[in-house]
């Protein structure tokens, strides 16, 4: 593997805190540390399926290795480059409200972390590699359909704009994985495949709950100064002022985060508290899925179909949640809570102010104020009683006439005439009333164009048109995949040939496995 012999490894994550002195990878409780040393698994025929080029480039990676055999032994765990360390991380988490206690890395391990020639850390980690000491009973694999979902939905969170961990590589094992898709007792052989993510790290908030469970208070004191120095260099002081500092960050981040979830429509599925990133980063992509008739209640998650907990309109909320456990997690580090409630009050005035911001954007506003958040609350009510597609329905609206407000800029929206025809009369008087605001803005009409189109999306991977890649994948044609990279690129651009990209939800898919609400299974 000489054309990457010169990448550099530091590992600073297990250099820094304390590993698990048990060397077998048996399925265990892992007490006292924070991550366990474990190899992945070899796979029999490992093939490069896709790269995303500009993460390989972000990391320094040479052209020639990635278009190597070699890649793709690595990167599927079969050969480790000179350097790294792989190891799973221990930690725990709150899953749909309830403690689960220690949880951990079960089919993810980490190949170190590589300092590219910019300075910048990178936590690469290989998802389904085989199993870990926090597999339980699963056997640390991942299946093609969920695999190219997270390859492909990394790297279109990161083109719109919101925060997320990256992905490099979606390598084939060249093996079967049993998996029981809808869980109704008919399990079937799956092609397996590997996921390379990215990301500085892949701290989470479980990682400090599950040593504050256990009363670990110097283990929880070393994750804390190890992620500060790590991960947050550039927060100064000491003591509690520092940690404070800490928390207020990621309360500010994970604001951010979920803003931007909001603005694009994008709705995570399992937030439990254990797929919370530390560093307000979008992290473990599972049943996801992008709002197409506007429901603030929709969930994709089929596990999650009863109580709806991690439903779109409730994110903002549940993130607020998770942030209060990561605080009481943390609050034997303080002798004073306060530092930590203003964190909390921090992600609030965010949030707000995240708010303001995006709804004035995908308006074409300069400023939002509490009026403008009524008009476009109405608006939300609107998509919602007219069953119109969120993301072409913003889009419609930059085309919007504002000296003569036409309702037929909306037709390609609807999902359903007779809603459709039910908002007609409320919608006519929202268009004049959102028109009239338009006409006392000081934004000028280029300007407002301009500003909605960098905010309102036009292609989002959908779970329709993610299944159709996955089906021809699965058939040995890879040409879907690259068809959506090229296209997830550039999600706010309009370009011509790509009209099936930016179409409503098909008939079809209504109904389809995959293409609406989806398991867990992987």
């Amino acid at each position: 593997m000489d054309t990457a012999d010169t990448l550099r490894f530091d590992n600073r994550l297990i250099q820094r805190l304390p590993g698990d002195p048990e060397p077998s990878n048996q399925r265990r409780e892992v007490r006292g540390a924070a991550w366990s040393a474990v190899m992945p698994t070899p796979v029999t025929a490992p093939s490069t399926l896709a790269v995303w080029p500009e993460v390989a480039d972000l990391l320094g990676l040479p052209a020639g290795f990635v278009d190597s055999v070699d890649f793709a032994e690595v990167f599927a765990g079969n050969a480790l480059l000179q350097g790294m360390q792989p190891w799973a991380a221990n930690y725990g988490g709150h899953q749909f409200g309830r403690w689960a206690g220690q949880l951990g890395d079960g089919r993810a391990i980490s190949l170190g972390e590589l300092v590219a020639a910019d300075g910048r850390h990178w936590e690469l980690q290989l998802k389904g590699a085989g199993p870990t000491p926090y597999s339980r009973g699963a056997d640390g694999r991942a299946v093609l359909r969920s695999s190219i979902r997270e390859f492909l939905c990394s790297e279109a969170m990161h083109h719109l704009g919101v925060p997320t961990t990256r992905a490099l590589s979606l390598v084939g094992s060249g093996e079967g994985v049993l998996r029981d898709m809808f869980y109704d007792g008919h399990p079937d052989i799956e092609p397996g495949a590997i996921v390379c993510r990215v990301a500085p790290s892949f701290l989470r908030f479980g990682s400090f709950e599950l040593p504050a469970s256990r009363g670990e208070q110097e283990l929880l004191q070393q994750m804390a100064d190890t992620c500060i120095a790590r991960d947050f260099p550039e927060l100064q002081g000491s003591g509690e002022a520092l940690l404070g500092d800490w928390f207020g960050q990621i309360a500010v981040r994970s604001a951010e985060m979920v803003a931007h979830w909001m603005r694009v429509g994008f709705v995570h599925g399992v937030m439990n508290t254990d797929n919370m990133s530390v560093l307000g980063l979008t992290i473990d992509y599972g049943p996801y899925g992008w709002v197409e008739d506007y429901d603030p209640d929709w969930t994709p998650n089929t596990t999650d179909a009863q109580g709806r907990r991690y439903r779109f309109g409730t994110q903002p909320q549940v993130v607020f949640w998770n942030l209060t456990r990561l605080a009481q997690a943390l609050a034997p580090l303080f002798a004073d809570v306060q530092p930590l409630q203003a964190g909390l009050d921090a992600f609030q005035a965010t949030l707000a102010a995240c708010t303001r911001r995006d709804v004035a954007a995908k308006l074409g506003l300069s400023a939002a104020d509490a009026a403008d958040l009524q008009l476009h609350q109405r608006w939300q009510q609107l998509m919602q009683d007219g069953a119109m597609d969120m993301t072409l329905a913003y889009r419609a609206l930059i085309g919007l006439d504002v000296a003569s407000p036409d309702p037929a800029v909306l037709d390609g929206v609807f999902y359903d005439p007779a809603r459709q025809a039910a908002v007609r009369e409320p919608l006519l008087q929202w268009l004049h009333d959102y028109a009239t605001r338009l006409r006392a803005d000081p934004l000028e009409a280029a300007e407002r164009i301009a500003r909605m189109t960098r905010a309102n999306p036009l292609y989002v991977l959908r779970n329709w048109l993610a299944q159709e890649a996955i089906e021809r994948a699965s058939e040995g044609d890879m040409g879907g995949v690259r068809a959506l990279q090229e296209v997830l690129r550039d999600p706010y651009t309009e370009r011509a040939g790509l009209e099936h990209y930016a179409g409503r939800r098909p008939a079809w898919a209504d109904h389809k496995a995959g293409c609406s609400m989806l398991s867990c299974s992987s």
